[in-house]
């Protein structure tokens, strides 16, 4: 048995080294060659899903929680994850115009059209790929950001390892097949449907978007779960052939929170018939307190915590440093080879279900548990919808490509390596172990009163994130208190403090902080 163990680790280890590589050094027009127009078929994938309590980070729920599946339209989120970067930093605004290549306009459908030479404005971008799940505007938005779709999907790949999704690959921005494959598992997309929450709660709420104008059109889209299960929040369907039907699910009551992943799906219905049925059994069980996980943020030497300055309300040494939240189970989580345990209702036979064509009809017939708590008498909003890339039927891939997909991906063939440098870890564990010394500190604004401060990062742009997530999340604890960045230097290194000014009475900071812990972000209050 040990020995079949590290021979899958071997497997894993090599791969992923290899498929590093390959998004390192692959160039467009190599990346052109090895793209497939067509989804292929014959290959049916083991169901995987994950249910993991938001709060806590405890996984309620798993089903070949790490085994290598295809995201298909799913790899849209991370997408958008980096252009709400763009909004968050200032660099792009929702009236930005996005220009519009040949290229972009050239992908396969769901598309919404857009033509070459033309632009398209960030808001409807972002809701195109949200409802319609479009794949030329996602190209569109690689393109605007990055330059090229492959250096997008490298910005993705890095991204991912930043996040913690150690088993997840990208190649394109939009999920479409290509060769190799976008890669993940259920683990990781729920670290990235926690992550998008936390770090941009002011643009999550785009993934609650049931339709939107554009022009003469109306463009719906195809999450059935929108407004029907209550508590359901967003965000993203996902479907081609190798992949299957594909859902990652936020559910957000008034005690409780919860996200959810379905992969592998033999039809829409089943999927969210699947996904119905676990919301029912466990969001019962996620935790009805306050916050204890951290937020789930980029795990860079950034996001480390300061050292407290001398002069602290609390004598207690500021928290550890946030990590991102691996979504580790209490127990060993059972795999493919191991039976589940049986739940109370009765499991989904998924495999009596017949397969049925990839199209919105073919999404919106979902049936669902009784129990299920639908909201009633609700139409749907003026805003707001989510779907998959609905792919025609295409011809099949050449017999080897397929087998080796298919190998690859039953063998675990693909994990690549995290990208984090040695450089990277000895500067991470310097500033974890960095203690109160003399700082140089470039004065930028007179404060006075007393402040809470976030924590402490390398990058100003992420200092003011962190100020801008704060805000979202606890704006009516902070107030009117006014969000700034402080730049220091300590032992040769630049720091910038994010900082919340504006308290007069140190009881005022203490009590804030309070709360602001309460809800999973670590700070403390100092005079100003």
């Amino acid at each position: 048995m040990n020995s079949v163990r590290m021979g899958h680790r071997k497997t894993w280890a090599l791969i992923g080294i290899v498929a590093s590589v390959a998004v390192a050094v692959a160039s467009p027009a190599e990346a052109a060659r090895r793209k497939v127009k067509s989804s292929g078929g014959g290959y049916t994938p083991l169901s995987a899903s994950i249910v993991v309590d938001a709060k806590t980070g405890k996984i309620l729920q798993g089903e070949n929680i790490d085994e290598p599946r295809i995201p298909a339209s799913l790899t849209k989120v991370m997408s958008l994850y980096l252009l709400f970067e763009q909004l968050e930093r200032g660099r792009m605004r929702p009236d930005t115009p996005l220009t519009v290549s040949a290229y972009a306009a050239s992908q396969p459908p769901t598309k919404l059209g857009v033509r070459p030479g033309s632009t398209i404005e960030v808001d409807d971008a972002i809701k195109a790929m949200v409802t319609l799940s479009a794949n030329d505007v996602s190209v569109v938005v690689a393109e605007n950001i990055a330059g090229s779709e492959d250096a997008f999907a490298q910005m993705m790949t890095r991204k991912a390892r930043e996040l913690g999704m150690s088993s997840t690959a990208f190649y394109n921005p939009h999920g479409l097949p290509h060769e190799p494959p976008n890669i993940t598992t259920a683990r990781d997309l729920s670290v990235l449907g926690r992550a998008i929450q936390d770090r941009f709660p002011k643009y999550f709420a785009y993934f609650q978007t049931r339709s939107f104008q554009y022009g003469s059109r109306t463009i719906r889209g195809h999450n059935r779960l929108l407004g029907k299960v209550e508590g359901v929040d967003g965000i993203k369907t996902g479907y081609t052939r190798l992949s299957g039907f594909n859902l990652l699910t936020s559910v957000n009551t008034d005690t409780r929170s919860i996200v959810g992943v379905v992969l592998g799906g033999r039809s829409g219905a089943s999927r969210d018939q699947k996904m119905a049925a676990l919301i029912d059994d466990h969001l019962p069980r996620a935790y009805a307190g306050a916050r204890t996980a951290p937020a789930v943020f980029e795990n860079q030497p950034a996001l480390v915590a300061e050292a407290p300055a001398p002069r602290l309300v609390e004598t207690a040494p500021v928290a550890a440093p946030v990590k991102v939240a691996s979504a580790t189970p209490q127990a060993p989580v059972a795999q493919a080879s191991t039976p589940q345990a049986t739940p109370e209702r009765k499991p989904l036979d998924l495999n009596t279900l017949r397969p049925v064509v990839a199209s919105a009809s073919g999404a919106s017939s979902t049936t669902t548990p009784s129990s299920v708590r639908w909201q009633k008498g609700q139409e749907p909003l003026p805003l707001n919808a989510q779907a998959y890339a609905a792919l025609p039927s295409p011809a099949q891939i050449p017999v080897s490509q397929k087998a080796a997909l298919q190998a690859k991906i039953e063998a675990k063939a693909v994990q690549p390596a995290p990208a984090t440098t040695t450089a990277a870890v000895t500067k991470t564990a310097s500033l974890k172990a960095e203690a109160p010394k003399a700082e140089a500190v470039e004065p930028k604004k007179v404060v006075t009163g007393w402040v809470i401060q976030l924590g402490a990062t390398d990058d100003e742009d992420k200092a003011k994130a962190m100020l801008d997530s704060a805000r979202g999340r606890f704006g009516k604890v902070l107030g009117k208190a006014s969000p700034f960045t402080e730049k220091v230097t300590v032992d040769g290194s630049t720091l910038y403090r994010a900082r919340f000014s504006g308290f007069s009475e140190s009881n005022d900071a203490a009590s804030a902080c309070k709360q602001i812990k309460k809800g999973g972000v670590n700070c403390f209050a100092s005079r100003g």
